[in-house]
């Protein structure tokens, strides 16, 4: 077995399904998904694998996760995480059909943790710290909606979602870091480790075009690596852009498969 093949069969069996659900205010399984239901609106389908499943069978389970969600007046959106390995004949097809949006392709980058902790040389204007005051964790998804083109208002909700995360009881050893020129943010990031798996993922880097290719982003990921050794985590998961990937593939991380999001949003009468 090569090295892709044991790392993806480590992220098929650490990371999926009960792993992506911690912190939900509820999980429901459904045949072979998991529905979830987390803090601020917001629901999640994923599942371990649908291999055996027909079109048919995906097409009615599409409509019975839209019904599920739709019927939840609390819930505003929902994301279904698709992975290229899958064996899921025309599911990319139903989703839109169903109403779902896709998001852009992302590359699922895993590699070793002590490959990414090391040192890595700044400019000297540049600071960088851990964060977990409220105006700090706004002021980082701020910057981040910037970057990645969201509507300013999300970035209050995405701060809330980051303040959830942070809290003693869901994710133990989470950590926000961001990067700062004087008193404005310029990268940020976090690192979740995921409990009872060798696993922290690294989320959310992202980098003001300005101040690319100075070795900010780098830096900062090698804080969150050093971050999850800290909590016994050995290796990084990332869904990562054509930016950040080939950072990671420079310190030994291999591309295992691809993500696409398909998410759905409630319709205001």
């Amino acid at each position: 077995m090569s090295d892709r093949d044991t790392l993806l069969a480590a992220y098929d069996n650490q990371l999926r399904t009960d792993a992506e659900v911690s912190g939900a205010l509820s999980v429901e399984r459904h045949g072979p998904l998991l529905w979830a239901h987390f803090p601020h609106g917001r629901g999640f389908v994923t599942y371990r694998t649908l291999e055996g499943c027909s079109r048919t069978d995906l097409a009615t389970l599409v409509a019975e996760s839209v019904a599920h969600f739709e019927y939840d007046a609390a819930t505003t959106t929902f994301e279904w995480k698709t992975r290229g390995h899958d064996v899921a004949p025309g599911l990319a097809e139903l989703l839109i059909d169903a109403g779902c949006v896709a998001e852009e392709p992302e590359s699922v980058m895993i590699g070793r943790a002590e490959t990414l902790a090391v040192e890595v040389p700044i400019p000297a204007e540049v600071t960088l710290r851990s964060v977990s005051a409220y105006d700090d964790v706004l002021a980082m998804t701020t910057m981040q909606g910037v970057v990645f083109g969201d509507p300013p208002e999300q970035a209050v909700a995405m701060a809330d979602a980051a303040m959830d995360r942070l809290s003693a009881d869901a994710i133990p050893g989470a950590a926000m870091w961001i990067a700062e020129a004087g008193s404005s943010v310029i990268c940020a990031g976090r690192v979740d480790p995921v409990a009872g798996t060798d696993f922290a993922g690294i989320w959310g880097g992202s980098t003001l075009p300005q101040w690319r290719g100075r070795g900010i982003y780098r830096a900062l990921t090698a804080r969150r690596a050093q971050s999850a050794m800290a909590v016994g985590k050995t290796l990084i998961n990332s869904d990562s852009t054509e930016y950040s990937r080939p950072i990671l593939e420079r310190y030994g991380f291999l591309k295992v498969t691809t993500t696409t999001p398909y998410v759905w949003c409630r319709t205001l009468a």
